[in-house]
């Protein structure tokens, strides 16, 4: 799970007299729902572990914060990149003056941040040492670099060669050639994991990198209990900028803009992130003031959304808070998540994965046998919409009219299982069409929310006669069995990075295996499309491409579809700035509290 600014933009001012924050220190309470899995960019790939890194790390380029749809603005550059006419390279120009937090591994001297770090980052996320979930990023794009992963294959990484498609020609450029044109690559490089690593923290903390990020972005880790607590606070080597946002027409934006502009960034000082798995707890800290924001990851929680939100049964996108905390002065902002919720087979499985007829009627049958619209109506609220689609809406590629979901039909599931050979038994349930019997191993966490999912799948799976077994696991152990492909079966989410299609076509594309794409999921004519559409902008040539690739999906089945989910979003009075938003994995470094 992975996984995110000049016009209406949260521009940082460089330089200049700021005025200073108040003496007493700024404490923002957050919270996540699940565990993190740790610090380092290049090794993780869940969106609780990507908040953290997003306040400590620095990306090449950023999201603007307040407009819609999300612009990519500079970040730690002087401009945005230089593109050749060709589409192949891009020239990057760091600003200087900006140093990483202080740690041991610098003996004492200030670390300016320079284009040879973003060099050395690059090329750590193809090390075939490092395992990274996200090693496809540059691989087999990046020229050269594919030569320099192949001799590590037998070795180590030499990150002293030189690769002919990164070059650092000075102290504060960035020179990157690619392959083929890359047209997503400004949304990936304001995400959340081509960010900043000094070598010298790297190599000095080896193995146990995780526990140890170092950056230069706003915050440094002060305290990590590993699925208990994370305390941030701020960096003091991080540079002077001050909040300059240019509003634009939102009422909501022009609000914001006058409550932060001039105000030093950030002017949070300390960020205290507590880890409770279930719901109502979260709620109640919300409520009794304990915690200050939640702003997605969680949001408000779904078996509460009736308690706390007038809504309108005829349009999930109206919304409001009741009256008992709109008169308390708590603010909410809502929107439709640009990602996706879906059901992963797991291909390689031995009872559910393949391409043979049998298994692929199997994952069908499966995918019938769920009844998607009970679960949105009951677990969700209506907060949420089918999807139809790799893609979600308001991501560019998202193909409206498309129509791949297999609709609820227990009947004619039973029918396609009986006709392939899967023969029920003596005992009620159904056999393998060899005879012998077969269980689906289905992945899944222990808060009471998942076993509210697990009650309606068991249903699913007694209305086709087919055996399941729940294997209940902390969210770090199954994000570990996804990307080793060892389930049969387990539920999933992907949050854009990047608002674009080639972000979620890619969850499928077989070299991405043991990375992003967590079904194992490996079709020839599948990843041959996706290699020509990820070199085209977004338009129609590309989007046939992805219906056909769609159409591909459909047939072979490696999902069942889930939904697209509203993020209610909401904060305390007291704080400042907030607004949700669809890329960032958390937006505390935006916030500032007025107690």
């Amino acid at each position: 799970m992975c996984l995110r600014k000049p016009i209406a933009a949260a521009l940082m001012v460089w330089g200049g007299m700021l005025p200073l924050h108040a003496s007493a220190e700024k404490i923002l309470h957050a919270v996540f729902n699940a565990q993190e899995t740790g610090f380092d960019p290049a090794k993780v790939a869940d969106v609780y572990s990507a908040a953290v890194i997003e306040h400590i790390y620095d990306p090449l380029l950023t999201f603007d914060y307040l407009a819609r749809p999300v612009k990519v603005i500079p970040n730690v550059t002087t401009a945005m990149p230089t593109v050749s006419a060709d589409g192949l390279s891009y020239t990057f120009h760091l600003r200087k003056g900006i140093y990483f937090a202080p740690d041991p591994a610098f003996k004492g001297k200030r670390r300016e941040l320079t284009a040879a770090d973003y060099a050395y980052t690059i090329k750590r996320l193809s090390d075939p040492s490092i395992a990274s979930p996200l090693s496809d990023t540059f691989t087999n794009k990046l020229v050269g670099l594919d030569a320099l992963v192949k001799k590590a294959a037998k070795g180590k990484l030499d990150y002293d060669a030189p690769v002919a498609g990164i070059q650092t020609p000075d102290r504060y450029t960035l020179q990157l050639k690619f392959k083929q044109p890359f047209p997503s690559l400004p949304y990936l490089l304001a995400g959340s994991w081509v960010e900043a690593q000094a070598r010298e923290v790297v190599e000095a903390y080896g193995d146990n990198t995780n526990a140890h990020p170092v950056g230069t972005g706003p915050y440094m880790l002060k305290d990590w209990k590993p699925g208990n607590s994370i305390s941030l606070v701020r960096n003091p080597n991080f540079r002077r900028e001050a909040f300059h946002y240019d509003a634009g027409a939102s009422p909501l934006d022009r609000r914001i803009a006058a409550q932060m502009n001039g105000k030093r960034y950030p002017q949070i000082d300390r960020i205290e992130i507590s880890v409770i798995q279930e719901e109502q707890p979260t709620w109640l800290a919300f409520k009794s003031g304990e915690l200050d924001v939640l702003s997605g990851n969680p949001s408000i929680p779904q078996p509460l959304i009736r308690q706390v939100l007038r809504l309108d049964a005829s349009n999930p996108a109206r919304a409001e808070l009741k009256a008992e905390y709109r008169e308390r002065g708590i603010q909410l902002n809502r929107s439709l998540e640009e990602g996706i919720t879906f059901y992963t087979f797991n291909m390689k499985d031995p009872v559910v994965g393949g391409f043979g007829k049998d298994r692929i009627a199997l994952r069908r049958a499966i995918a019938m046998a769920f009844d998607n619209g009970e679960t949105i109506r009951n677990i969700r609220r209506n907060q949420a919409v089918p999807v139809q689609y790799i893609i979600p809406p308001n991501v560019a590629g998202h193909n409206p009219d498309f129509r791949a979901a297999y609709p609820f039909n227990p009947p004619l599931a039973n029918a396609l299982l009986d006709q392939v050979g899967y023969k029920v038994g003596a005992d009620g349930y159904r056999d393998q069409p060899d005879g012998k019997p077969f269980t689906v191993d289905f992945v899944t966490g222990p808060t009471a929310i998942d076993k509210q999912w697990n009650e309606y799948w068991q249903k699913a799976f007694d209305r086709i006669k087919v055996r399941v077994d729940f294997r209940v696991v902390q969210w770090n152990e199954q994000a570990k069995a996804l990307q080793e492909c060892k389930y049969g079966i387990a539920g999933a989410a992907w949050g854009a990075d990047y608002p674009d299609g080639e972000n979620f076509m890619q969850l499928l594309y077989g070299p991405n295996t043991g990375g992003s794409n967590y079904a194992c999921y490996r079709s020839a004519r599948y990843d041959s499309l996706y290699e020509q559409a990820r070199v085209l902008p977004d338009g129609p040539e590309r989007n046939r491409l992805y219906d056909q690739m769609n159409k591909i999906v459909a047939g072979d089945t490696p999902w069942v579809y889930g939904d697209v989910r509203y993020t209610n979003g909401v904060a305390q009075p007291w704080v400042r700035g907030f607004k949700v938003h669809p890329n960032f994995n958390a937006i505390w470094r935006f916030l500032d509290v007025q107690k």
